[in-house]
């Protein structure tokens, strides 16, 4: 179950105009912070992520299941229930049994995988299974609903650095 926190997180961002998976990013985040704590760990990277995308759906972010051929059909089969859940047109049935056993997985799984080269790695792969277009449109998109404030720090952040290069 996600925090309170990390649900108010994702509403702000809703309510400033953000796209559904800037608001699932805060239950990844979530995820990553747990298995950085040590809590339970992952399989891999991607799991970690995935974990935080099904908590995301579960609480109410509109992101639907992936299509078809995307994923395997039962990966495609839990998002579209924790999207139901989600959305309310499902009830979820509590399974303690199955949640103890998960955890006890996950307990023994390494934590290596939400180390900061293990994330990096795994963005630069995800990054360049995308479109230069797809990336472009998104860091415009990104930009729009940054606000004015961040924007401009931003830009001297990038003013900043690009000096730093040159010398």
């Amino acid at each position: 179950m996600p925090r309170q926190e990390v649900i108010r997180k994702a509403r702000r961002d809703k309510r400033a105009g953000k796209s559904a998976s800037t608001q699932a990013g805060e239950f990844v985040k979530d995820e990553i912070d747990k298995i950085r704590k040590g809590k339970h760990g992952a399989r891999s990277t991607k799991q970690a992520i995935a974990i935080g995308l099904s908590e995301a759906r579960r609480a109410g972010v509109d992101l639907p299941p992936p299509r078809k051929g995307r994923t395997k059909k039962a990966t495609r089969r839990s998002a579209k229930y924790a999207y139901e859940v989600g959305q309310g047109k499902r009830t979820a049935k509590r399974r303690p049994r199955v949640s103890r056993a998960v955890e006890g997985v996950l307990k023994k799984e390494p934590r290596s995988t939400a180390s900061r080269g293990a994330l990096s790695k795994q963005a630069k792969q995800a990054a360049s299974r995308r479109t230069a277009a797809s990336r472009s449109a998104a860091a415009r998109k990104a930009s729009h609903t940054k606000g004015s404030k961040v924007r401009s720090a931003a830009a001297k952040k990038a003013a900043r650095t690009r000096a730093r290069r040159r010398s």
